[in-house]
């Protein structure tokens, strides 16, 4: 499997534990030996994988947290670094997000979150998934 296809994959599993609220399956995506930055909708960029982890426990105790779903991710490999770019549908709305995976030692881990508002959703928006690599 190749970075961007394995990248792919853990955006899928990024999102399976937004889904189902899954606080372990999160802390265990993001990264321990490199910087990390999370920046949901409306909030300050967080810089700490502590604060990350105690942001995602509050909008997974909220009754209000949104089910989230991951359209048309395209991977661009770069060297360790792989970041997706997608849209997150969810009912009432659309965000784009950027997710970045880095090679660390503990195999390929979530590096960076950011999810913001979106223009209207573009045609024929599916699950369909690319990558690409960047020289």
């Amino acid at each position: 499997m190749s970075i961007s296809e394995e990248s792919l994959f853990l955006n899928e599993a990024f999102y399976e534990a937004f889904r189902e609220r899954d606080l372990e399956a999160m802390d265990r995506l993001w990264a321990i030996d490199s910087p990390v930055v999370c920046i949901h909708p409306g909030w300050s960029a967080i810089t700490k994988r502590e604060d990350i982890i105690d942001s995602w426990r509050g909008i997974f105790e909220s009754p209000e947290s949104p089910q989230i779903h991951c359209r048309r991710p395209v991977a661009f490999h770069m060297g360790d670094v792989v970041s997706i770019v997608c849209y997150e549908e969810m009912e009432g709305g659309l965000l784009v997000a950027t997710n970045m995976f880095r090679r660390c030692a503990a195999g390929l881990k979530l590096i960076h979150h950011q999810a913001g508002t979106s223009r209207p959703p573009p045609r024929g928006l599916g699950k369909k998934s690319k990558s690409a690599t960047l020289q």
